[in-house]
């Protein structure tokens, strides 16, 4: 019975050191990963996917997975420890960073880009140019008709992105001023999604990021600050240089200072590689 019992205390004991040790091999796991998921902004969705695959090109035994789904889909992976990096078009909430650290999530932010939030017309509207006063105007509703901005008479039919996306929370913040938009506003899933919409219908307007304002049959305005003020079109000097009104950084968060293969990723994000290929899909660098 004694021996018995001593063959159960060794399995206990080597069991115990079997549990230690693999507790330790999960604790340096991180750096050893050979894949990383990435989850958030649409509007950087192709961003991510371009500098994903250059980064898999120089390292094939590497895999980065990107998906989006909005800033908020990303910032709430971040939060429920589900993505490696979050890829946001908006800066954390305050109460999504207490909320992330509730859970033992601290939020490490970096930015590897600026971006254009571009207002969108179709190319048949006569209208070039309109103040942020004016563009509050219309997607709050209170301007319902395209003539009393310039533009031909015609019902003004407005395009937005859902309240999950980044971009939609950086707009009402930050054109609408926190204010309300119209009720008849059109949610859209995706950016590409507004494109199509606006590139179709000549009463049709939008907001999205300047990469994609190079699409379509659409064109982007220019944007005055105030009515006596120049009018200004989004291009890479206007953005980084902060001449255009309506511009935003392009973060990616993760849970404390990244490391292993995640911290090599950032730093490819901002190496002169990747900083071209910002450049390539639409965005502005950091550096000219």
């Amino acid at each position: 019975m004694r021996s018995i019992i001593r063959y159960a205390a060794v399995v206990v004991a080597i069991g115990s050191l079997a549990i230690w040790l693999g507790c330790g091999r999960k604790s340096e796991s991180p750096a050893a990963k050979a894949s990383i998921d990435i989850k958030g902004s649409d509007t950087m969705v192709n961003l991510m996917s371009a500098l994903a695959e250059a980064f898999m090109k120089a390292h094939p035994d590497k895999q980065v997975a990107v998906t989006g789904g909005g800033s908020g889909t990303g910032i709430a992976a971040l939060i429920n420890g589900t993505t490696d990096i979050c890829a946001s078009s908006r800066s954390m909430q305050e109460k999504e960073i207490d909320l992330a650290k509730q859970k033992n999530i601290q939020p490490k932010e970096v930015v590897i880009g600026m971006d254009g939030l571009a207002v969108m017309v179709n190319k048949s509207n006569p209208v070039d140019s309109l103040t942020l006063e004016q563009i509050k105007q219309l997607f709050q509703g209170t301007v319902t008709d395209w003539a009393a901005v310039g533009g031909n008479k015609g019902e003004v039919l407005i395009h937005s992105r859902e309240s999950n996306s980044g971009t939609y929370v950086y707009f009402k913040e930050h054109v609408l001023n926190k204010g309300d938009f119209a009720t008849n506003a059109r949610l859209m899933t995706s950016t590409a999604a507004l494109v199509q919409e606006i590139s179709t219908n000549v009463n049709a307007v939008g907001y999205g990021g300047e990469a994609y304002g190079k699409q379509g049959n659409i064109k982007m305005l220019h944007v005055r600050k105030t009515a006596d003020a120049p009018a200004v079109y989004p291009t890479e000097e206007t953005v980084r240089g902060g001449a255009y009104p309506i511009s935003r950084p392009l973060f990616l968060y993760t849970n404390g200072a990244a490391t292993g293969l995640t911290s090599e990723f950032i730093t490819f994000c901002n190496s002169a590689e990747g900083q071209k290929i910002v450049r390539e899909v639409g965005y502005v660098p950091m550096k000219g």
